[in-house]
């Protein structure tokens, strides 16, 4: 009685909705469809979403998706009145840089929904088309894959596809519920998967699917904003020098060992106690800091830094270990920390790091342990050194190669740019803690602490055979953590060769660590090209190599940027960086996305294509090479010839590294209405 009850509800809702629809002058979704394909943890996602007019007179349509922080925009149409509007990546204007007074602050747009609007004739359908891809990352043993399921408004055929085909096995596939909100805990891992959800399993195989009808999506909720749908997996892997796949002269090679002896770590935690850290904060950061110290090895080190205008050391001059007696005295060293004052970001960096420094410089210190700061403010530098470059440089004279900075921001009053630069430029990650999240779960939980609190490995370098490979990604790193993944990918110079020898050294404690093969070639190309195209993925699976080596090099480039000394080496690896973006048909912030606005006109039909289009030949680049150059007359913009119609563009700005890739709003008086949002993270 109570499940016919909730569906009679459901239903009521939802002729609610129905007669809503017929009321309102807002175009209805009949369909949106999510397709997404997952090859050796490279996405590729396509959105399909139809809108009906039911109405005379023209009506504004608005699409919206949101895309997963770290992806890239690969593809984006209109299909509107029959015309089909096509978009095209173009690189950036130079902005001139103008004067900004001492105290301006930067912007800290974050990531959003994806947002365009149109005019759609009357009685008449629109089409919108996006495509996005995106590399997943392993953490805690897990990748994740998210898809945004917020169109707000119930959707009369909706429809969710995740097809997963990997090399490996595919293990510990689970289905989340439905996750609203900022938090990425994994507190809800284990429940029931969403209503509809059909998983379908083989060894190397698994599809997804998702396809509520308006009932069951009304009984999730009627505002059409159902949340994020949640998948989680890992796949099997083999002691020794990780999986290497080798398609169309490009290879990528995953190394993700385990059951290694943990590496004692050195850390010294700074913690910001500002007046803005008052209340929830302050609270939540020590309920984290509680949690972490119970998490402390024996073989550790580590000892706290307060600080707002003056800076406060628990233990000074020393790190100390971790014994039961320690322990108790940090818990009364935490339980001390009052909010107050404001925030001397400078001298907090500079008093942890001769901390840090000077106890490596001593002779008790484990040779092969991993020293790192982990550095936690919610607010901007206000006391003391309070410019970023001057802030930077002292930073990276104090750490002087010597150890890791990590630095996570609380909040939308931080200085994510600092934040990320500092971070970058001393081989750290940065992460964001948004204002509502509960930041006691996401320090000590799955997010952050986690990933960095197992750290098996140190100077970890991988080389290929010489003269054998080109244009390799990132191949030497600082520390490999538990749980993560390193990623390289290159081009092969013969691709008629035998073999590939590959060696990799690393640092296990007090031990050094060697592992070489040689990876058989032909032998990689036949068995990557029986699981990714054994499988009926179309043409997108040809090139999925190719593309994680793009994907990775945009990525790489643009922290290359960040960390750039000089304007001519920044020049060179935003030149680059472009020069992929450009080839790939991917907008990063190095580009824009460029197309046609529609136009209603008098008689309520769309207006014809224009008579004089931009000239693209020179900007389309095959995406089977990497342009060395680009040629001088190549088209900067837009209006290098100047169209009939006007055009919309759409950027993406910020997010110069992996962990929130942002987009902005695009202001332009050639349009209205029409406009790209910034985009949220998941």
């Amino acid at each position: 009685r109570q499940m016919r009850q909730s569906s009679c509800n459901a239903l009521a809702l939802c002729k609610k909705h129905s007669n809503i629809w017929g009321r309102s002058s807002k175009p209805h979704i009949q369909e949106l469809s999510i397709k997404t394909t997952i090859i050796s943890r490279y996405a590729f996602t396509a959105v399909s979403c139809a809108m009906l007019n039911r109405h005379s007179a023209a009506a504004q349509g608005v699409f919206q998706f949101q895309i997963p922080a770290a992806a890239y925009v690969s593809n984006f149409t209109m299909i509107v009145g029959g015309r089909v509007f096509q978009s095209e990546v173009r690189p950036k204007e130079k902005k001139v840089k103008q004067g900004k007074g001492e105290n301006s602050k930067p912007k800290n747009k974050e990531s959003g929904d994806t947002r365009m609007a149109v005019s759609i004739p009357g009685r008449n359908r629109a089409v919108f088309l996006l495509t996005y891809e995106e590399l997943l990352q392993r953490r805690l043993g897990r990748y994740e894959h998210v898809t945004s399921l917020r169109p707000l408004q119930l959707v009369s055929r909706l429809s969710l596809e995740v097809t997963v085909v990997d090399h490996s096995p595919i293990t510990h596939l689970e289905v989340l519920p439905l996750r609203n909100g900022k938090s990425t805990s994994a507190s809800s891992a284990g429940s029931n998967p969403p209503i509809t959800t059909a998983i379908k399993q083989e060894k190397n195989f698994c599809k997804i699917t998702f396809s509520p009808n308006i009932v069951q999506q009304a009984k999730i909720t009627t505002n059409g904003n159902l949340g994020d749908f949640v998948i989680r997996y890992d796949v099997e892997r083999e002691m020794g020098i990780g999986d290497i796949q080798v398609l169309n002269g490009h290879f990528v090679h995953y190394f993700a060992p385990k059951d290694l002896p943990v590496v004692p770590k050195n850390v010294v935690f700074v913690i910001d106690t500002s007046a803005s850290m008052l209340g929830t904060k302050i609270r939540q950061t020590k309920d984290a800091l509680f949690t972490i110290l119970r998490d402390l090895r024996p073989g550790d080190n580590f000892n706290f830094v307060s600080f707002s205008n003056r800076i406060k050391v628990w233990q000074p001059n020393r790190l100390v270990p971790v014994t039961p007696l320690n322990i108790r005295d940090a818990k009364k060293f935490i339980y001390t920390l009052t909010p107050t004052g404001g925030t001397n970001i400078d001298d907090a960096i500079q008093t942890s790091s001769t901390l840090l420094r000077d106890y490596l410089s001593s002779a008790d210190v484990s040779q092969n342990s991993v020293s790192l700061i982990i550095f936690l403010t919610d607010g901007r530098p206000t006391v003391g050194e309070i410019q970023s470059p001057a802030i930077l440089g002292n930073t990276r004279s104090a750490v002087q190669e010597k150890f890791c900075i990590f630095t996570i921001g609380i909040g939308n009053d931080v200085d994510y740019r600092l934040l990320e630069r500092m971070a970058l430029e001393n081989c750290g990650m940065m992460r964001r803690i948004h204002e509502e999240a509960d930041a006691s779960a996401m320090l000590k939980g799955c997010v952050f602490y986690d990933e960095i609190g197992t750290p098996l490995l140190s100077d970890i370098r991988i080389n290929y055979t010489e003269d054998s490979v080109q244009y390799v990604t990132q191949h030497l790193f600082t520390n490999y953590f538990n749980g993560s993944e390193i990623i390289i990918a290159g081009k092969l110079t013969n691709q008629s060769a035998e073999s590939l020898h590959v060696q990799v050294t690393a640092s296990n404690n007090d031990k050094s660590i060697i592992l070489e093969t040689d990876v058989p070639l032909r032998q990689r190309q036949m068995e990557t090209e029986k699981h990714a195209l054994g499988v009926t993925l179309g043409l997108i699976a040809e090139d999925f190599v190719e593309r994680v080596w793009g994907f990775l090099s945009i990525k790489e480039g643009l922290r290359s940027r960040l960390r750039s000394q000089t304007s001519r080496e920044r020049e060179s690896h935003i030149q680059q960086a472009t020069n992929l973006s450009l080839a790939y048909h991917f907008l990063t912030p190095l580009t824009n996305l460029v197309v046609e606005k529609p136009e209603v006109l008098a008689d309520g039909t769309i207006a014809p294509a224009p008579t004089l289009a931009p000239d693209t030949s020179k900007a389309s680049s095959s995406a089977n090479e990497l342009p060395n150059d680009m040629d001088e007359d190549t088209p900067q913009h837009l209006d290098g010839k100047k169209p009939v119609k006007k055009s919309i563009t759409i950027s993406k700005t910020s997010g110069d590294f992996p962990f929130s890739l942002s987009a902005r709003t695009f202001s332009s008086s050639c349009f209205s209405g029409c406009h790209w949002q910034p985009i949220s993270a998941p």
